[in-house]
């Protein structure tokens, strides 16, 4: 039986990405390793409780200072706190996100690098936030003992632009969770349109943080396209995802489309909104400049939608020939994707039954196997 200290701040402070992340691959090794003694340390303020913590050898440590000041103490400020000081002893302390915080000497440590965008699209991101990442995941990713990268894209990555060693670095691929899988209930669907506004006309979908990596301009052209054409004469697209950073050129895309009246931005949407949401759409699409993983694309092949997705980066892993695949920089390629998905009943048919059967191999029970791998051979 071991002390493993897993850092949760992501799963209590972030609703998508990461905090998802985090909450289901921590959930999944909770229920599937109980020998082990598990600290769960966060820095709040809490946004998602932790109520799937639980367990007779499971407990919840809370950092002195909120989010914020302990990203001052630890990683601005370079204070050498070890966490067990807040947390207690730990024979191996995990972190899900980028950073690690200090800990005692000759300690194990395993660290997820979700992606490297900071360093291959810095122009994506505001830039304070590029020069605390370039200055500190550099610094967590020499300390680790070992690191957990979200796809074959990102470990090369690493080994590209860092020099990390090949053998230094384990590919962790997330998960779907079961809730998504098709929703054909009309009734089901009718309540999360109404919910959020929508009509009865068919839509495009499309899910990620308002950001310049996720490439919303291009898309807005695209589905312009296909309207001139009168490819999709009664269509909309719908953008779920909270506002970040740099948002103002997709919704400036927005205004010059003309198009406002058919292009619906829902921001942040509930969980358990999701399945359905993607169940009713007549195609998902996710023409990202960059991903590190790029878990709606999964999410929606489960729900049985078909998929237009980049070809670049880690979504040829995740997608693979269950999609379609297209150059993200080709309004035009974008463009022809969606017409090859809602102007072809029979190619959407298998792209349907091709998803569903490719989102099964990716489980968070397999992820948390390959976590605990990792984990028995630092220990």
């Amino acid at each position: 039986m071991a002390r493993i200290l897993i850092d949760i701040t992501a799963a209590v402070r972030q609703g998508a990405g990461i905090g998802r992340y985090a909450r289901e691959l921590t959930r999944a090794i909770l229920s599937m390793f109980p020998q082990h003694r598990y600290t769960l340390f966060y820095a709040g303020p809490v946004r998602f409780p932790p109520t799937w913590a639980h367990g007779p050898r499971v407990h919840l440590r809370a950092a002195p200072l909120p989010e914020r000041g302990m990203v001052w103490l630890w990683h601005r400020l370079l204070l050498p706190l070890p966490v067990e000081l807040f947390a207690g002893p730990a024979d191996l302390i995990y972190s899900p996100d980028f950073l690690l915080p200090p800990t005692l000497p000759g300690r194990p440590t395993l660290l997820t690098v979700h992606d490297l965008s900071f360093e291959i699209m810095p122009e994506t991101l505001p830039e304070p936030l590029v020069a605390y990442l370039r200055r500190n995941v550099p610094r967590a990713v020499r300390r680790a003992t070992h690191i957990l990268a979200d796809s074959e894209s990102t470990r090369q990555d690493l080994v590209r632009l860092w020099g990390v060693p090949l053998e230094r670095i384990t590919v962790l691929y997330s998960g779907v969770e079961p809730r998504f899988r098709p929703v054909e209930d009309p009734e089901r669907q009718a309540q999360v349109r109404a919910r959020y506004g929508l009509g009865p006309w068919p839509f495009v979908l499309t899910v990620g943080t308002v950001q310049p990596r996720k490439n919303y301009p291009r898309l807005i052209e695209a589905f312009a396209i296909l309207v001139r054409e009168g490819i999709f004469p009664q269509g909309h697209l719908v953008i779920v995802g909270e506002q970040g950073w740099k948002a103002e050129g997709t919704f400036e895309a927005i205004r010059r489309s003309g198009l406002m009246d058919r292009i619906h931005w829902l921001g942040f949407v509930a969980d358990e909104d999701l399945p359905a949401l993607y169940s009713t759409a007549s195609a998902f699409v996710l023409v990202s400049r960059y991903e590190g993983f790029g878990l709606p694309a999964l999410e929606a092949m489960a729900c049985g939608t078909p998929v237009v997705a980049s070809r670049t980066s880690s979504l040829p892993e995740v997608v693979g020939d269950a999609g379609i695949l297209v150059d993200p920089e080709s309004v035009e390629e974008i463009a022809q994707g969606l017409r090859m998905v809602l102007t072809d009943p029979e190619r959407r048919a298998t792209l349907r039954a091709m998803g569903l059967e490719r989102a099964r191999r990716f489980t968070w029970e397999a992820a948390a196997r390959r976590w605990h791998e990792v984990v028995e051979r630092l220990l």
